[in-house]
Order: structure tokens, then sequence, then C-alpha cells
């Protein structure tokens, strides 16, 4: 696994609790971030390196489509190798793993290379699991491997397309925690626990772990815009998560708003605040929305970074699950539609999200790959699976 971005530790995570909790001590599982503790510069600063990039769009545009082609990224996968070729080996070898599960794009390549140069393809099971929920970058694709997990079916057209075989492809959505999959909530009861409103529509609107994005305009929109001037009374309620970005927080806490408003920094129970509210407002990760279709939240997505979050736009737009507006003021816009006038698209849009929605994912791939390891036959007493960020191997 890699921390670049949230999303490859969280779908780890997912898979290693989900593991656990189906098939309890008969699996050891180990996360590991292989680029991050066994290799050198540059590659162990990777995750400073992405933010700097993904703050500075147009050069992570550059660097997403210039290393697409395939001939490009195996020369450069091959020069890494020619430099820590010896320490990804090392890395991946410690825990002399049975299975690997790769969830990050850079882990496919030189960890397969590894395990041929071993003798190992045939005793070692690797599958990689997509995070990326429709354009994704070439480096997932690798035919070498014995299973490959994709969220949608978007992206499993684009694996076919690079040369994968039919039968190695599983379309069971994003991994997601099983305590957020399986949680059964009540709104009522949430709203009470969290001090909400218990009777007016509410909007969450997420600013992300390092609280980017528009945020505070948007904040200052639909503070005006849910505040109805000639009954002199709120429509809605906000919920605003700014993430780590405590000078978003403290600049927010400290202003007079109309509406009722609930400023939280970084969030952990993230589960019980979209089950209370009715709609969400947030960049397009796909992440945040993979849980938002599976509370069934209808999605005003306000920002994407280019590349593998694109596709995730037209994901959620022509599914009927959500719209697409950078603008704050057309944001609260929709916002107010939704909470007076419109509140049959609100529904039709919550019930599109749950349809496409895929809740047992990750239930669905630790069982595929427990299918993969009885196929293959006895392991080891304790069979173990390693998780890396250059790959995750879980």
């Amino acid at each position: 696994m890699s921390d670049t971005g949230g999303g490859h530790r969280a779908s780890a995570e997912a898979i290693r609790d989900a593991f656990k909790l189906e098939f309890g001590d008969e699996y050891r599982i180990i996360v590991k971030d292989v680029w991050k503790e066994y290799t050198g510069w540059p590659l162990n600063n990777m995750e400073n390196q992405y933010k700097f990039m993904v703050k500075h769009v147009q050069l992570w545009n550059v660097a997403f489509h210039s290393t697409s082609p395939r001939w490009i990224h195996s020369l450069y996968l091959a020069a890494i190798a020619a430099f820590y070729a010896k320490e990804v080996e090392a890395g991946l070898m410690e825990y002399k793993p049975d299975i690997i599960i790769s969830v990050h794009p850079l882990m496919q390549h030189i960890p397969l290379w590894v395990l041929k140069w071993q003798g190992l393809q045939k005793k070692v099971i690797f599958v990689t699991v997509i995070t990326d929920l429709n354009t994704c970058h070439r480096t997932w694709f690798h035919p070498g491997v014995n299973r490959l997990y994709c969220p949608s079916d978007e992206v499993a057209k684009r694996a076919l397309l690079d040369g994968l075989e039919e039968s190695q492809l599983r379309v069971f959505g994003l991994p997601i925690r099983p305590s957020f999959c399986r949680a059964v909530l009540s709104k009522d009861d949430l709203r009470v626990e969290l001090e909400m409103d218990p009777v007016l529509p509410a909007v969450l609107l997420m600013g992300g772990g390092e609280g980017m994005g528009p945020v505070k305009k948007t904040a200052k929109a639909l503070g005006e815009t849910l505040f109805d001037q000639e009954l002199s009374r709120p429509i809605g309620q906000l919920i605003v998560i700014c993430g780590r970005n405590e000078n978003l927080a403290n600049t927010l806490k400290s202003l007079e708003w109309k509406i009722p408003v609930k400023v939280r920094g970084f969030e952990t129970q993230m589960v019980k605040w979209m089950g209370a509210c009715d709609c969400i407002i947030t960049k397009a990760g796909p992440g945040t929305i993979t849980e938002a279709l599976i509370r069934g939240l209808p999605i005003i997505l306000n920002d994407y970074i280019p590349g593998q979050e694109k596709g995730n736009v037209p994901y959620v737009v022509d599914n009927g699950a959500g719209v697409f507006t950078r603008s704050p003021k057309e944001t609260a816009r929709i916002v107010a539609g939704w909470f007076t006038t419109k509140t049959d698209e609100l529904t039709r849009m919550s019930e599109n999200a749950l349809q496409l929605a895929k809740p047992d994912a990750v239930f669905d791939i630790v069982r595929d790959i427990h299918e993969l390891a009885c196929q293959r036959g006895p392991m080891a007493s304790v069979p173990y699976m390693l998780a890396s960020s250059f790959s995750e191997l879980i």
C-alpha cells in the first residue's frame, strides 16, 4: 500500500479487516508499504511528491497521461527495477507470503518480476485490487496476475483492452471497511447522538483528509441559500468536515450562521455523519463516492484530480446518483432545491445511489481470494498475505 492519497491504505485495511471477520486466524495478514520501508529516494518519499503534484494539478495531469503508454511505463518501471529490485525483493520475501495483494498501480510489474526471478509464480498467488472507479492508470493492468478485482464495469473493459483475459477479472466494487458496510443505522437516533436538528434536512460538505477544495466559499453560500428570507427560518442544516485543515475549521467556527451548522476537523466517524445526512458535497475521490453510494446519499461533485478521478464524474452523473459543478453558488442552489421544491429528484437520486452501491465488495473479494488459495492447495500452516503501498500486498 502507499499513502499517495488515502484510498490505498483504506482499501488495504478494509481487506485485512474483512479477512479477519470471515476467516478468523486462518490467515495472517501484513500490510506493508514496500517503497517507503525498503527503498531509497525518491520512491520512499512518494507520499509528499504526490501531495505536491496534486496541489499543482497540471504537473499531475502531465505525469499521469505521459506515463500511460505501455512502452513508456515499462521503461521507467524497468529503470526502477534496475536500482531497487533487490530492495523490493527483500520487502516481499521477508514474510515469505503465500498471497500478495496489490492495491497500488505501481506494485504489479516489479513484484511479478521478482516472483519470476525466484521461480515463485506458480507458488505465490498475486492479485490486484484496483482502487479507482473509472479512468485508472494503465500500470494497474498486468497479464501475469492471478486475479484482477475491478470496482466497475468501466474498469473491467479497460483491463480487457489492455490484454487481460476475462477469466482473470472479477467486478465486485471498491472495498470499503466492514464497519461501514455492515453498519445498521437509524437517522433519527444518529441525529440525537450527533446533536443535530431532528427535522431539518442536512447536507454534508466534505473537505477531504487535508481539507482541500472550495469548502469555505461553498459553506458560506449554503449558509445564505438554506435560509428562507421571507419566513425568516432555515430550510436545512449544514455539516462541514474540514479534515486536518485547522485554519479552515477555526475560520468557519468564528462565523455567524443563520442556519444550524456543525464544523468538524479530521473525522473518524464518517459512517455516522453520512447516515445522519440527506446529501453530500465532495470532490470525486473514489472512497468517499463509494461510501456515499452505500448510504444512499445523492452526490454533488465539486472537483476532481485529473487522470484517475476524472472518470468518477460521469460514473456518478451518468448513473443518476449525483451532479457536477465547481460553482459554490450553483451547489447551494441545487441543495436548496433538493430540500424544497425538488424533493422528488433527491429521492430518485438516493434510489439510484443505492442501486449503484456494492456494499459487499470487500467480502466478495476476500472470499474469492480464499477460493484461489483453496484451489492452489495446501500452503504454510499459517498463510501470509502481504500488503504494500507501491503494492499493497495486504
